[in-house]
């Protein structure tokens, strides 16, 4: 008798481990995972499929996930752009300081489309107000994702968000309480800016974090306004003042972190501390030690730091990111392959999916999550292609995705999204341009 399976992918030539081409096989899909991938007729005839997707003429290769973004930024793109700093305290925070349920689902709406159409199936929210409204919207989209509410309590904060430690705290619980583990969804605790937060705050998120078996995240050493507080009142940097609250752990994400000092580098790798980039952003402040990091084992998840940023595409970010890394590391040792195109692809893979709590995830070989997405090859800049995993990194745009699948979940096929309805949420984005 045969046996049921959710999707079949015919005639997939994929990217395996080593992001290495494999041709003639597909894919079988059960359960939210890769069940079986073999040639077409042994797969017809042990499985019966609920859906058959057609491969012929793409490249299918793990999903791609931003391990840093802004939900409740999606609204501001356009506005920071070439202005002076700080735009944090200028722009950014008054903005969200007027969001609203109904500005945040759209936000979140958009943010989904985005994500599915440019093939990130995962993504790590850094934390906003009215999460939960962005919540609904992201269990309805299918992405695998990782939220977290806005958590500040310093004073002389616009009064729609100020909070002290407890209500921050509170409002994370209510947060995970109601989505973690719902569809493709968790919850994360958030140290949203150690220079923003009290030292309760962090001690009680940290605590919340381990006490629900969940991650914490913090952007950490992104200016050097972060890093100067700490060694003129502590005589320590933020990495360490971090490790002496005992904060730090296996569970800890620590965003942007550019300008890390040697120790606050082994201090990451004592503890497991995941670290993400976001070339875009980050290239207005400092370039990260990558290739110290990396050689140290430390896992590298990239990010786009939201739309605000320079929109939601890692494809933009991996391209930014060679070119940083080349021109800061690589020229002074005329070493061209300082950061070779196979090690961010696998950052914005299997180093996301670490980030987001999937370890051995990012990859497609049997027993693995389905979060896969599809490449047409048949556009004039990729008909023709040497190594693959350095024409993926050179020429593929958003706009080549054709699949994408999370969870075993088609969110897209063949350019068509298959979830939220798109004209409405573009109705209502034009709507909102009209308003400002």
């Amino acid at each position: 008798m045969k046996r049921q399976a959710d999707l079949l992918i015919r005639h997939a030539d994929y990217l395996d481990d080593d992001f290495e081409l494999k041709t003639g096989d597909s894919i079988a899909i059960a359960d939210g995972r890769i069940e079986r991938i073999g040639p077409l007729s042994e797969l017809e005839e042990a499985y019966t499929f609920s859906r058959k997707l057609e491969g012929t003429g793409c490249i299918y290769m793990p999903g791609l996930v931003d391990s840093h973004m802004h939900t409740g930024q999606q609204l501001l793109r356009g506005r920071v752009l070439d202005a002076m700093p700080m735009i944090w305290t200028r722009i950014m925070l008054p903005f969200e300081s007027t969001l609203t349920p109904e500005l945040m689902r759209l936000s979140a709406q958009l943010a989904a489309l985005d994500m599915i159409q440019s093939g990130t199936v995962g993504f790590i929210d850094a934390g906003s107000y009215h999460m939960a409204a962005a919540a609904e919207v992201y269990l309805e989209s299918g992405l695998r994702g990782a939220l977290s509410c806005s958590t500040m309590d310093q004073k002389g904060l616009p009064e729609s968000i100020a909070m002290d430690w407890k209500e921050a705290i509170r409002q994370t619980d209510e947060l995970y309480d109601g989505f973690h583990g719902k569809g493709c969804l968790k919850v994360y605790y958030s140290i949203r800016s150690l220079i923003s937060c009290s030292r309760e705050l962090m001690e009680a998120a940290a605590e919340g974090a381990r006490e629900r078996d969940t991650m914490l995240q913090a952007h950490m050493n992104e200016y050097p306004g972060e890093i100067n507080p700490f060694l003129e009142r502590e005589q320590l940097r933020p990495y360490q003042y971090l490790e002496k609250l005992g904060v730090l752990g296996s569970n800890f994400i620590g965003a942007h972190s550019l300008l890390l000092f040697e120790d606050e580098k082994e201090l990451i790798r004592e503890r497991g501390v995941k670290v993400c980039h976001c070339p875009f952003s980050n290239c207005g402040k400092a370039a990260p030690d990558t290739p110290s990091l990396l050689a140290r084992d430390i896992t590298v998840g990239l990010g786009t730091d939201g739309a605000a940023h320079g929109g939601l595409s890692l494809w933009n970010e991996m391209k930014i990111f060679r070119s940083v890394m080349n021109l800061r590391y690589g020229v002074p040792l005329s070493e061209p392959a300082i950061m070779p195109a196979k090690t961010i692809l696998r950052m914005a893979t299997a180093g996301g999916q670490t980030c987001l709590g999937n370890q051995r995830e990012g990859v497609i070989r049997e027993g693995a999550a389905a979060d896969i997405i599809g490449i047409d090859m048949q556009k004039p800049h990729l008909a023709v292609y040497g190594r693959i995993s350095n024409t993926l990194l050179e020429s593929v745009n958003a706009s080549d995705v054709t699949d994408t699948i999370a969870g075993g979940r088609v969110l897209m096929e063949k350019g068509e999204i298959q979830v939220l309805d798109k004209e409405r949420i573009l109705a209502e984005a034009r709507a909102y341009q009209a308003s400002i």
